[in-house]
């Protein structure tokens, strides 16, 4: 399965607050067809997140402020998700240890009594 949208526009960002990079460049980082390559960049550009310069002929591509903000939010965003994970992960373990507990208990009190036998 394919990378959304959004991701796209994520990993071209990420390579591209780095350093300017051309088409050719940018393809090759992320793994992408130059094609839709050019057309997620051309949504950026139209977007003010991403600039386009000519030098020596070639065009380069770089992260405006703006674009370097907006990677900066999603990769927050994706890392809160993670830790609320982890979180909800943890509150489910940590609730089960009573129950836990009270099993061995139980076990325990059981075997106890059939000792008498």
């Amino acid at each position: 399965m394919g990378k959304s949208r959004l991701e796209s526009y994520e990993s071209i960002l990420r390579v591209l607050i780095r350093k300017p990079l051309t088409v050719d460049s940018i393809a090759y980082e992320i793994n992408m067809d130059c094609i839709i390559l050019r057309q997620r960049l051309d949504f950026l550009i139209k977007n003010s997140l991403v600039e386009e310069t000519t030098y020596k002929n070639k065009k380069f591509y770089a992260a405006t402020k703006r674009g370097a903000s907006v990677y900066k939010t999603l990769n927050l965003t994706k890392r809160l998700k993670k830790l609320e994970t982890s979180i909800r992960i943890i509150d489910e373990a940590l609730q089960a240890i009573p129950n836990l507990s009270e099993y061995v208990e139980g076990k325990k009190k059981r075997n106890r009594k059939n000792e008498n036998y």
